[in-house]
């Protein structure tokens, strides 16, 4: 398959400029999925299992069928593809999804996300499969070292910090809680930093504009949400930890 390389080009700029707007809506507004869905409001709801099973599943399985089905590059691309983007997107998907206890969430929501994930999983598959030419020496450069590094170290606090949260209530309880252990103990959002750390690891490790342009749109998309839930538990809780930043340890 040929490298389409304007459809690259212009995606990832969308990303860029589409996390942007999104970045300044969020900063007045909130993405009413999870605490913030208000369930007064007349609409078709998707149980939380369903909704983040199907909207997380593109990322995975366009990836996988372009690896599958067209021929792509020689070289490192692949792996770096298969054992990063699609090793995230078969935990969110197999195993997350299965594991959530998250409330339902709109339709519309649902839609917006397998869209974007659908869109997302072509760019970064077809670029890394069809697009991509890396060195012979490639694997052991600094900038794939340290973005390895920085992935992985992401994702594991991102599954620690997931399971912090879905056991925080007992069963029947509905309340919110301080969540404590691991890097909540720096952070409110200790989820969202790890996936924010994974995916800017993911843009090192690649050294491409279509990662970065993901990375980017990930903090700006989630960064406003962790803010939001820091002043939220700084509100609700007296003793809440006021040396905690909402989503970058000592930062932001």
């Amino acid at each position: 398959m040929l490298c389409q390389e304007n459809t690259i080009h212009y995606c990832s700029w969308t990303f860029v400029v589409g996390g942007v707007l999104y970045l300044l809506r969020q900063i007045t507004t909130h993405t009413p999925y999870g605490r913030y869905v208000d369930t007064k409001v007349p609409g078709m709801m998707v149980p939380a299992k369903a909704a983040w099973f199907f909207q997380e599943l593109p990322s995975f399985l366009v990836p996988v069928l372009l690896f599958l089905t067209t021929e792509s590059l020689p070289g490192i691309g692949r792996h770096l593809l298969l054992w990063t983007f699609c090793l995230h997107y078969f935990q969110r998907t197999f195993l997350y999804s299965m594991m959530t206890k998250g409330r339902p969430c709109p339709l519309h929501i649902v839609v917006y996300a397998v869209s974007f994930c659908s869109v997302n999983g072509f760019l970064q598959g077809h670029y890394m499969l069809h697009c991509s030419q890396y060195h012979s020496e490639w694997h052991r450069d600094t900038r794939l070292i340290t973005g390895l590094l920085m992935f992985f170290t992401g994702m594991a606090i991102n599954i620690h910090s997931d399971y912090i949260l879905r056991n925080l209530r007992k069963p029947g309880e509905v309340s919110y809680k301080i969540p404590r252990g691991g890097m909540f103990e720096l952070v409110s959002c200790a989820n969202f930093f790890g996936e924010i750390l994974e995916w800017f690891g993911y843009a090192v490790a690649t050294w491409s504009f279509p990662a970065f342009s993901f990375a980017l749109f990930t903090f700006c998309s989630i960064g406003p949400r962790a803010y939001h839930h820091h002043r939220y538990y700084l509100e609700k809780f007296k003793d809440y930890p006021k040396s905690r930043k909402a989503v970058i340890p000592f930062l932001l």
